[in-house]
């Protein structure tokens, strides 16, 4: 597999390939538990093995990757303790912002959050699991800038980095699409017209539905990597 490589863009080279790893992570194709040899991944992209090392080692503080002795690098398997962990403060965050967005909306914020859930069904009739993403980020994002708190907005960001791969394995369920798209449209119709209440229970469900559908496909994905389970 050629990994996507864009040694145009105006980044440090280190950045670039983490980067392109993270993405290849993010969208499965460095599936959890794949070794990350350095030798194979300069080669593959085409660079020397020092921005590939760096770029590992950013991965690992980002808990994409885990370093195992004797065994070297290695792309992190999901387990339902992380997915809870980061599900958990996720959950407390978006309440928050939900609430506070639902009380300081402007007529301008209205206009963005209306345009961001357009944007998110229309990447879900195309069933692009990347645009899907982006747009879901957008629609959050949109509410956080609604809540006009920067410190809130600041933290929001850096947990979007750890829930990014889940949020990804979770759209790659086409069946849920029509189900996300409702729970857009609640939690939208809730802060436009400044119900709280209804604002904080709709994207409390939105989050815990995530919860539950995920863990079902690790436990799922856990059940057949027993060796009794395998085939052959």
């Amino acid at each position: 597999m050629k990994l996507e490589f864009d040694p145009a863009e105006y980044l440090p080279l280190r950045e670039v390939v983490f980067k392109t790893l993270r993405n290849a992570i993010i969208r499965g194709e460095l599936p959890p538990g794949d070794r990350l040899m350095e030798e194979k991944l300069a080669k593959n992209l085409e660079v020397s093995r020092t921005p590939v090392r760096e770029a590992i080692r950013m991965l690992e503080l980002e808990g994409l990757v885990v370093m195992l002795p004797r065994k070297g690098a290695e792309v992190a398997r999901i387990t339902v303790t992380d997915l809870q962990e980061a599900l958990e403060v996720r959950m407390a965050i978006e309440d928050l912002s939900v609430r506070l967005a639902s009380m300081r909306i402007d007529d301008e914020g209205k206009k963005r959050l209306i345009q961001a859930k357009e944007a998110f069904d229309a990447a879900l009739l195309k069933k692009d699991v990347v645009k899907i993403v982006e747009k879901d980020e957008r629609f959050h994002d949109v509410i956080f800038e609604a809540t006009k708190n920067r410190r809130l907005i600041n933290l929001a960001h850096s947990l979007r980095e750890q829930v990014y791969r889940y949020r990804y394995e979770y759209v790659k369920d086409f069946s849920s699409h029509d189900k996300l798209s409702r729970e857009h449209a609640r939690i939208t119709e809730a802060i436009l017209a400044g119900d709280v209440v209804k604002a904080q229970q709709s994207m409390r469900g939105h989050i815990n539905d995530q919860l539950q559908r995920i863990m079902e496909m690790i436990e799922m994905e856990n059940e057949m990597l027993k060796p009794e389970n395998r085939e052959g």
